[in-house]
């Protein structure tokens, strides 16, 4: 029998591959916004019912009509496995993709059995440079399942779950080499927190650096990877970004459209072409911020999430590479 395939969107062309018996992608994005409550969570994970909304439970991603019609859908995720002699886990090194790897981690380590079952492939490289149609899959590396695998992941999850950074902050000093790509991603993760002197993350920095230097169109920003150096958002992550860049208080970017202001975040076919006809251009205070001059957060708002940690002007963790935590004035560390 062939593998039963989990993956991250990314992977999702292993549906229209021969590799998988059945693939099943995963599209939260654990690096933006809240976090799912454990509710919710578990509700995806479980049986499915023809109560649950579309999208909300984990057989609504997979393309059945590739494997012969909708079977088993109602079985918990766990259950519908052990259908299946293999289980593989494909997710690269990208931090969302490494959170969803430690996030069924945890999910499966609730009935040991199953572990015989369930194999790690260690990829070098993002899911969307391999070509399942003209390479062997089974060239990338695989690592079994065992207590180590599940021991790591449980204690990554849970501390990213967690109201601060700390446990995080942490596991840099602790052995991950049981999930070897988790040490790098969570290290990336670290870097979006603000900075101890501009106030933030690496990938808004990056692009105010950008901006500085005379790059005035959104692709730049949002799909170069060479210059953007950072792996953590998608494309509509990053206009989130450049928004609060460009529309607070004290604007570090002139030339957005402001017409996104108006327009919902989930319109994103209203949005685009919006972004896309934007020029943008640094402002003095970008000038100032890109030269360690001024704290971004010291004249605009802070409302964004990292994990389980609320990320606020009062309540403003920083990493740099050392982590502080930011107080409000008249506030008294506990």
């Amino acid at each position: 029998m062939k593998p039963l395939v989990l993956t991250s969107m990314s992977g999702f062309h292993f549906t229209v591959s021969s590799y998988a018996e059945v693939t099943i992608p995963f599209a939260f994005r654990f690096v933006w916004g809240q976090l799912p409550s454990p509710d919710k969570l578990a509700a995806y994970l479980g049986p499915g019912s023809g109560e649950h909304g579309s999208g909300s439970q984990w057989s609504d991603y997979v393309d059945w009509t590739m494997r012969g019609g909708k079977t088993r859908t109602k079985l918990a995720l766990i259950d519908f496995c052990r259908n299946y002699d293999v289980v593989e886990f494909w997710f690269d090194p990208s931090p969302n993709d490494q959170l969803l790897l430690v996030w069924l981690l945890d999910y499966f380590h609730s009935d040991p059995d199953i572990a015989t079952k369930l194999t790690v492939r260690l990829l070098d490289c993002s899911l969307h440079e391999i070509d399942h149609k003209r390479s062997d899959p089974y060239e990338v590396l695989e690592a079994e399942v065992t207590g180590a695998e599940f021991e790591t992941a449980g204690m990554v999850w849970h501390a990213y779950r967690e109201p601060t950074p700390e446990a995080c902050f942490g596991l840099l000093r602790k052995d991950l080499g049981a999930l070897p790509l988790l040490k790098p991603a969570l290290r990336n993760l670290l870097e979006e927190l603000p900075s101890a002197s501009t106030g933030l993350g690496a990938t808004e920095m990056r692009m105010l650096e950008l901006i500085a230097r005379g790059y005035e169109h959104v692709n730049t920003l949002f799909h170069i990877h060479e210059l953007r150096r950072t792996c953590i958002f998608n494309e509509w992550e990053h206009g989130y970004l450049l928004e609060r860049l460009a529309h607070g208080p004290t604007p570090a970017v002139a030339g957005l459209d402001d017409e996104l202001r108006t327009i919902s975040q989930e319109k994103l076919g209203a949005r685009h072409p919006l972004f896309l006809r934007s020029r943008l251009s640094p402002t003095e205070f970008c000038e100032a911020v890109v030269a360690h001059e001024a704290d971004f957060s010291r004249h605009n708002p802070i409302d964004r999430w990292w994990g389980g940690t609320h990320l606020t002007n009062d309540r403003l963790w920083r990493y740099d590479p050392v982590l502080t935590r930011s107080w409000a004035r008249g506030d008294e560390a506990p």
